[in-house]
């Protein structure tokens, strides 16, 4: 003897299956916004430590330069010549043996741009001689700062922090 279920046990409509990918659909389309919004905030937090990594590396660049560890010459600045001169090295002069001084393991790419092939491309640098407010690249590395267009979460234009 066969038992069978009444017609309305044996599965779903096709109305609950479109109510629940609708539901499905709805709770997806929410949920995009917060995950654009934690990968932007993700990329300002990287964005933020690697300009702390590179300004840090050229102040002590500037301070080895001040206390007599790097050669003066008389037009110098004493900021780096490039950002290549932070990993490369600079040979300190009071050591017997002729160390050199690194700043950086490596330099960091600039995380707003992504089509970036070389990190030290990827950076604006600004140069001692040039204003704050239209910076440009000159006989030394003063100050970096991202190209990339947009503001951040905080409403500041990128190149402005």
């Amino acid at each position: 003897m066969r038992f069978r279920l009444p017609s309305r046990l044996r599965g779903f409509t096709l109305i609950e299956l479109v109510v629940t990918v609708a539901i499905v659909a709805l709770l997806a389309s929410a949920a995009m916004p917060v995950v654009e919004l934690t990968r932007k905030r993700q990329h300002e937090q990287e964005l933020r430590a690697a300009l702390r990594e590179i300004r840090g590396a050229i102040d002590a660049y500037k301070r080895a330069y001040d206390e007599g560890r790097i050669e003066k010459t008389p037009k110098a600045t004493g900021y780096p010549p490039a950002l290549a001169a932070l990993v490369d090295g600079v040979q300190d002069v009071r050591s017997q043996d002729k160390r050199k001084i690194y700043f950086l393991r490596r330099l960091p790419f600039d995380p707003m741009q992504s089509d970036a092939r070389d990190p030290v491309e990827s950076w604006g640098k600004r140069s001692y001689a040039s204003p704050r407010t239209a910076p440009e690249e000159g006989a030394d590395v003063f100050d970096v700062y991202s190209r990339a267009e947009g503001n951040g979460l905080n409403g500041r234009p990128y190149r402005e922090w």
